[in-house]
């Protein structure tokens, strides 16, 4: 599996990197993206990849793992855990979204930026990264 692919980080973000990527599994797993015995890039492969110290990719498979996102498997790859069987339903996966954009609301308060500025905004960003209506 390619990494690049799979994980992308800002490191500018305030959001820790190790965080970044278990919430990425996480939302790639619950879309469907990603399906039971899916095999996971190694931490070494990861942290080459993205360019990041392979110790903060150990602590974000530590703590996918602790979740039971994924299973490790003794000499060979980790894979998405075999209880993830099947994507959630929308509903479910919009309820993802809601920590980032009530983040993203409350700096738009912060701007006073008005709702219909920052909802061009998004729609915009959405449309740059291919999600349809």
């Amino acid at each position: 599996m390619d990494s690049d692919l799979l994980f992308h980080i800002n490191p500018g973000s305030a959001e820790p990197i190790y965080r970044q990527l278990v919430d990425q599994l996480r939302r790639r797993i619950a879309s469907g993206q990603l399906v039971a015995g899916q095999e996971i890039p190694s931490a070494r492969e990861l942290a080459q990849a993205l360019a990041v110290n392979p110790m903060t990719i150990s602590k974000a498979f530590g703590l996918m793992e602790a979740e039971g996102l994924v299973e490790r498997r003794r000499g060979l790859p980790m894979v998405v855990a075999a209880q993830h069987q099947k994507a959630l339903k929308t509903k479910s996966r919009a309820e993802l979204l809601r920590p980032t954009l009530e983040k993203a609301a409350a700096e738009a308060r912060q701007l006073e930026l008005p709702a219909d500025q920052a909802l061009a905004l998004f729609e915009a960003l959405l449309e740059e990264q291919g999600v349809k209506r």
